[in-house]
């Protein structure tokens, strides 16, 4: 019997729910929010203001990637590691009913193939003029889970709340199969005419207080653990963004695939990989944040919903341990959220929230875009506006855009429908 991704979802809702029990209460309460200062996009270390696209490439923006990666996600290792490689594992030319073909390839980050891998199932439609634009993106638990295709490996590497969703052995279970398919909209996008990439997280590292000691983190300063890494060393966001890179160079030597018409995207934790990724990387065309919240999109400094005491609490292997300085203390940090998405122009940037989603700041992710917007008038692009929060299903903006729609935590065909038409505009038509 396949199990529900509801159930799936509860069992994470109800750890969480138990870690939070210490914390301090909640703001749900716009009228409680405190003043806050945001540190300036276009204003340099010394003092003087950003006032040209060069000055901003050679100065500002290596400032803020230097200040994240201090004191939020941790360091980096400096692009493609010299041992990396990869094998095609299997190739299916008539997958969803002869529509597209589907490949899975075992990438391995260091010499041999006993080392840590990760695999990458890609999905590009049959027939195309010319190699298709791409969506890649980062899943929760297996790349079998993004659709019910039987052809799909099931991946031998930990998976999370397999008990408490009733599967007892802690390798992946068929009976999970497709069940992200509605978050992936696999068809859909491929009908699209777009290609379709992913990389299970857990691949890379798992999603668990232990995992930066395994799978890909290992690979790197030898077996770090959580608690005695050093303080600026990188947290399972930062590896799970690396990831995506890495994902990236794959794609760019296939010829089939146009790997120069990139959208990466991620929903939650994995839309915070998703912008990390992006802030980094610039191979990436254009970038989706779907309700990814705290040390996402969403202002740090409002203290509305998810804090940051909240998500290093319980989430210690998620960022650098540096983070873990603002907890309760957030208007010492010397940056917010609203930097990060700035690092992204001129670049096409889709930030979306749900209405009910009060936990990731709706709100806040707003806020952070229209402040991005400095960065984006540099190039002469066009941000989100100096408006209100919009109303729940009117998209606002142009280069970096944004939606709020009604209902909670997820990502649905709505915002499926606004991620392909933004896409169509900037990757098709430019």
């Amino acid at each position: 019997m396949a199990i529900s991704r509801s159930v799936l979802l509860l069992a994470l809702a109800t750890t969480a729910m138990s870690l939070r029990a210490n914390s301090p209460p909640t703001n749900y309460d716009e009228a409680r929010v405190p003043p806050y200062a945001l540190p300036e996009i276009l204003r340099l270390a010394e003092g003087s203001s950003v006032a040209d696209v060069a000055t901003w490439r050679a100065r500002r923006r290596p400032e803020l990637l230097a200040l994240f990666a201090a004191q939020v996600y941790g360091r980096t290792p400096a692009g493609r590691p010299a041992g990396m490689h990869w094998q095609v594992i299997a190739v299916d030319r008539a997958a969803l009913g002869g529509r597209a073909t589907r490949k899975e390839i075992t990438v391995w980050v260091a010499p041999g193939t006993s080392g840590p891998h990760f695999s990458l199932l890609i999905y590009q439609p049959n027939g195309a003029a010319v190699p298709p634009a791409i969506f890649l993106g980062l899943n929760f638990y297996g790349n079998h889970t993004v659709h019910a295709d039987p052809g799909i490996a099931l991946p031998d590497s930990w998976v999370p709340n397999r008990e408490k969703a009733g599967v007892t052995d802690n390798r992946a279970s068929a009976a999970m199969r497709g069940v992200e398919t509605a978050q992936w909209q696999v068809e859909t996008v491929v009908n699209r005419g777009y290609a379709t990439a992913t990389i299970y997280c857990g691949d890379l590292c798992p999603d668990h207080a232990d995992g930066l000691a395994g799978n890909i983190a290992a690979g790197f300063g030898g077996r770090p653990g959580t608690e005695d890494r050093p303080a600026d060393a990188w947290g399972a966001v930062g590896v799970w963004a690396w990831g995506l890179s890495r994902a990236l160079d794959v794609l760019a030597e296939d010829s089939s695939l146009d790997a120069r018409r990139v959208a990466v995207h991620g929903h939650s934790r994995l839309g915070k990989a998703a912008l990390w990724a992006a802030a980094q990387d610039e191979r990436f065309a254009l970038v989706i944040s779907n309700e990814s919240g705290c040390g996402g999109a969403a202002l740090s400094k409002r203290l509305f919903g998810e804090t940051v005491g909240d998500i290093n609490r319980q989430f210690p292997h998620w960022f650098a341990r540096n983070f873990r300085r603002f907890n309760e203390n957030e208007a010492a940090l010397p940056v917010d959220q609203h930097q990060l998405l700035a690092l992204l122009a001129p670049r096409p940037l889709y930030v979306a929230s749900a209405e009910e989603d009060r936990w990731a700041d709706p709100h806040g992710e707003f806020l952070a875009a229209q402040a991005a917007g400095a960065a984006y008038g540099l190039f002469g692009q066009a941000g989100v506006g100096s408006g209100a929060l919009p109303a729940p299903g009117v998209p606002v903006g142009d280069a970096l855009r944004y939606h709020i729609r009604p209902g909670p935590h997820d990502i649905t065909p709505y915002d499926w429908a606004q991620y392909l038409g933004f896409a169509d505009h900037w990757l098709q038509s430019h």
